[in-house]
């Protein structure tokens, strides 16, 4: 029989407005316990957003964990409270990109950092687009790019190691795979089981409706 890991005590160590940091206590195979520092997400979601043509949009966005500006996709945290992650893809492709897509398919689900993070982020692809007004940017978003991008060219410049970003290189890698192969896309409906809960819940029983980001 596989080992059960069992929670044993929970403490809340840190909290800041886009995540927390959570120290567990857990049975190990043997009897033993260990802690294990967990840094609590909202989760995300990214969208790849493919024209007929089979461009991609890229954003290029500076990112001061790296202190880089990386080529990435459209993207932003799960950040509303019981905000559907299609309608969340929606809004930062409106915010980011200038664009609506009529078109809407599951590429794939990612987890960023298991090791330490409970981070999942949902990939889409969004197809069928318009351009729409685009809401005026702040912080990092006011210096973004944005830059079409054939996907083929796009998955090249992964493997020259151009594109770094994890989330971009799941995604366009995804939707490259999937341009020959229609019938592995996945319905929008299909439950995002990997989605983080705990410090959305946390913060939703403390704020309410809207924005989560506050402590």
């Amino acid at each position: 029989m596989s080992h059960e890991f069992i929670v044993e005590d929970s403490e809340i160590l840190n909290e800041s407005p886009i995540l927390a940091l959570r120290r567990d206590t857990v049975t190990m195979p043997g009897g033993s316990s260990a802690k294990r520092e967990i840094i609590e997400h909202f989760g995300a979601v990214a969208v790849v957003a493919q024209r007929d043509s089979g461009e991609i949009a890229m954003v290029r966005q500076y990112r001061h964990s790296v202190q880089q500006r990386l080529w990435e996709l459209p993207a932003g945290l799960l950040d509303v409270a019981e905000e559907p992650a299609l309608r969340c893809a929606q809004r930062e492709l409106q915010e980011e990109a200038g664009l609506s897509a009529a078109r809407w398919h599951l590429l794939c689900d990612v987890v960023s950092s298991p090791g330490f993070c409970e981070e999942a982020i949902r990939i889409f692809l969004a197809r069928d687009l318009t351009e729409v007004p685009r809401p005026e940017a702040v912080d990092e978003e006011a210096d973004m790019t944005l830059e079409w991008v054939p996907v083929e060219k796009a998955a090249a410049a992964v493997l020259r190691g151009e594109i770094v970003n994890s989330i971009a290189i799941s995604g366009i890698m995804a939707a490259y795979y999937a341009a020959e192969h229609e019938d592995v896309l996945r319905s929008v409906d299909t439950p995002f089981e990997l989605r983080p809960t705990r410090l959305a819940s946390r913060r939703a029983a403390q704020w309410g409706e809207g924005d989560l980001k506050r402590v």
